[in-house]
């Protein structure tokens, strides 16, 4: 199901497809997205631009929490950047689920920046999601 679901959220998502993202996983409750920093996500002091690590955490995030299928969006998120990300780093955002009750749900995602030598988080994500209460139609 969570396949599924995210094959049939994902093929509407131009957002993420115009960012360069791609599905690394996806499972019941958790996702795993990838995406290069090109020179088109860089800001005004030559990092990348906070908005587009928080789009990739969101993404992630949206993956795991509509892998129920069940439509969720997000009632909203909080992130906190750790180190910036910088042209050419490839990043990675790992979403897993905390809790559901009811409707509602909060997620956790890491985005760690990967090089040769291993890892390091640069940021910190929590979504809010709330079910829609329909099923996603494929």
């Amino acid at each position: 199901m969570a396949r599924s679901s995210a094959e049939t959220m994902w093929a509407d998502d131009a957002a993420s497809r115009a960012l360069g993202m791609e599905i690394v996983h996806v499972g019941p409750g958790s996702a795993t997205v990838s995406m290069l920093v090109r020179p088109d996500m860089i800001n005004g002091w030559d990092v990348c631009h906070g908005g587009l690590i928080a789009a990739l955490a969101d993404s992630a995030f949206a993956l795991a929490c509509n892998s129920h299928g069940e439509v969720t969006v997000a009632a909203g998120f909080d992130v906190s950047f750790l180190e910036s990300a910088r042209l050419g780093d490839s990043l990675v955002a790992t979403a897993g689920e905390r809790s559901t009750r009811g409707r509602n749900g909060i997620y956790d995602v890491t985005v760690s920046r990967t090089t040769g030598d291993g890892s390091s988080m640069i940021a910190e994500f929590r979504g809010r999601s709330r079910s829609l209460g329909r099923p996603i139609a494929d």
